[in-house]
């Protein structure tokens, strides 16, 4: 039990560090975007690849973090039957979240897109865009690194749960447990 308690502290400091580092990519996106918009329509100039670099930064952004926003149930839930639930409950639903939706979900993504990034980066795949940036293979692969920390993450949850039901939640960071409402 200890080595799932263990594993559950790795993989939330992990997306830790990841989310909190990578969400700083929001306020450049914004600064970004604002001087496109600047140079835009107060000096009638256009670079395309700043217009490619905004939405670029934002999808890292999006990608890197949601393994972070997972470990901080910030994720789409039904909480029809989550909510109100009581601790086990909560723990038994987690449990069929993550291998019933969320594991089989990484899998096809993961499947579907491996060779997909591996082909851009094999031809070294610039923006589609003329003038645009290159090195779309780094922004293609930010699908490979969303799908790992969502699926640690997942799997931590699914840790998390079973340490629940065993009675030792208690092994976890009081930060780790699960909140009761």
């Amino acid at each position: 039990m200890r080595l799932l308690a263990h594993f559950v502290t790795v993989v939330s400091w992990l997306n830790t560090v990841v989310g909190r580092t990578f969400a700083w990519l929001s306020l450049a996106a914004v600064l970004i975007c604002f001087t496109v918009v600047v140079q835009r329509y107060v000096f009638s100039v256009t670079y395309l690849w700043m217009q490619d670099l905004y939405v670029w930064v934002a999808g890292v952004m999006f990608m890197a973090v949601a393994g972070y926003a997972l470990l901080h149930d910030q994720h789409v839930r039904v909480d029809l039957f989550y909510r109100a639930a009581p601790l086990r409950r909560k723990a038994i639903l987690d449990l069929i979240g993550v291998f019933v939706f969320l594991v089989p979900f990484c899998v096809v993504v993961w499947a579907w897109s491996f060779e997909y990034v591996m082909r851009s980066w094999r031809l070294g795949e610039p923006s589609a865009n003329p003038g645009g940036m290159p090195g779309l293979y780094v922004l293609k692969s930010f699908i490979l690194i969303f799908v790992v920390l969502v699926l640690l993450q997942g799997l931590a949850m699914a840790a998390r749960s079973v340490l629940v039901l065993a009675g030792r939640e208690d092994q976890l960071p009081e930060s780790l447990r699960y909140t009761r409402d």
